[in-house]
């Protein structure tokens, strides 16, 4: 850019603003590690139910303007009775932050063996029944939360510095 050119591309514009930023980043970091954490006690803590695919479904996500493109969600609905009381999940993996895929190939592969009317299994934390889940794995997508939380703040603290 000129040095006449109006776009600001260095940051916020206050220390305050750049504070702000850090914070954010910091808060995006957080929660994908609380996230990880959670996810990581589920798979642990799980017990495995039966339940039947009642919908399989690959959503669609046209993105924003900081993040244009397609992303894909696999989404699927099931049925799963614990403990005699009997409900409804709609979470592939245990993390509360959804795992989106690049490539509707990949959404699909990863809810291939779901097929609707079909049984499965669900894996169930024996604290929180109601949040059944079918991969008994953690995904991927809360380190990518603390990883962009974490450039963020990184970023941010670099534009405070400069702004002392």
């Amino acid at each position: 850019m000129g040095a006449g050119s109006d776009s600001n591309t260095s940051g916020p514009d206050s220390l305050a603003g750049a504070v702000l930023y850090v914070v954010i980043g910091l808060a995006i970091a957080s929660y994908g590690g609380y996230d990880y954490i959670q996810q990581t006690e589920a798979v642990r803590d799980s017990v495995q139910v039966n339940a039947t695919v009642t919908e399989r479904s690959i959503e669609t996500d046209r993105g924003t303007s900081s993040n244009p493109g397609l992303e894909y969600e696999p989404a699927v609905e099931f049925e799963y009775t614990y403990n005699g009381t009997q409900y409804t999940g709609t979470q592939v993996y245990p993390a509360e932050i959804e795992q989106n895929y690049q490539t509707r190939s990949g959404a699909e592969s990863a809810v291939e063996n779901y097929e609707q009317g079909g049984e499965t299994t669900a894996y169930v934390e024996p604290d929180e029944p109601n949040d059944a889940f079918l991969k008994n794995k953690t995904s991927n997508a809360p380190i990518i939360a603390i990883g962009i939380g974490g450039i963020f703040a990184l970023l941010s603290t670099i534009s405070a510095v400069r702004k002392i």
